[in-house]
């Protein structure tokens, strides 16, 4: 276990290059202002230091909201509470205090998007865990598809794609007019809940007919976890 000096007092701190990253993205992009206890905490239970691209969001950002909100990536917000954007301690449901026992079972979610998509980590034994990719790809579990996919890049270049402009291609069929108005009114823990479901053939068709609400993102993402279940009977995990 590394002392938390080690893991903030590191020689190439990661967070001035990720700010200069964020500052010249292609798409709008608002950091929200970090909690500090919350922060060094969740350093700690991750052992990663300021000088990785997950270590500086977390101990620097309260979580970034990309392109008008439509990709959520979860730090150390201030003031968590109802309607907030969680931290990624709770999504991920960090020990509290401090567990050097304590692991993610199958990866670390760093994301969700606004309809339920979920981004992690690679954390362990794909086989094992049932995830695809190598340990520390970022992988994806896609709401069209309700299966999670390996996006081939690591976490540093995940944050750079996802600034660079790259969601317009990656989302173009799973947008529709004005979906970003839609985006900008949610607040932190909701999204949107389409019918018919984005994963079913109707939707696939034409996503500019279905009918569209605002719910909870808990609910959204127990919904996903209850349909792959009742489909192929395959859980896909922790969604957060």
């Amino acid at each position: 276990m590394r002392e938390l000096t080690e893991l903030i007092d590191v020689e190439d701190p990661a967070w001035p290059e990720l700010r200069e990253t964020v500052n010249g993205g292609r798409v709008p992009i608002e950091v929200l202002p970090p909690d500090s206890d919350l922060a060094r905490a969740s350093l700690l239970q991750l052992q990663v230091t300021a000088g990785s691209y997950l270590g500086a969001v977390v101990l620097h950002s309260g979580g970034l909201l990309i392109d008008h909100g439509w990709v959520r990536v979860f730090g150390s917000p201030e003031g968590e509470s109802e309607g907030s954007l969680p931290s990624l301690a709770r999504v991920n449901r960090f020990p509290e205090p401090y567990d050097s026992a304590w692991h993610p079972a199958a990866g670390l979610v760093v994301a969700h998007d606004v309809l339920n998509g979920v981004f992690a980590l690679n954390g362990g034994n794909p086989a094992e865990a049932g995830c695809p990719g190598a340990p520390g790809d970022i992988i994806y579990f896609a709401p069209d598809t309700l299966r999670w996919e390996s996006l081939g890049i690591r976490h540093s270049a995940w944050l750079t794609w996802l600034v660079s402009g790259a969601l317009d291609e990656f989302y173009a069929d799973l947008r529709w007019p004005g979906w970003q108005d839609d985006a900008r009114a949610l607040s932190g823990d909701q999204g949107v809940s389409l019918f018919p479901p984005l994963w079913s053939a109707e939707a696939h068709q034409n996503i500019s007919a279905t009918s569209r609400r605002t719910v909870p993102m808990t609910e959204l993402l127990g919904i996903a976890r209850d349909t792959c279940r009742q489909l192929d009977g395959t859980d896909p995990g922790l969604l957060g």
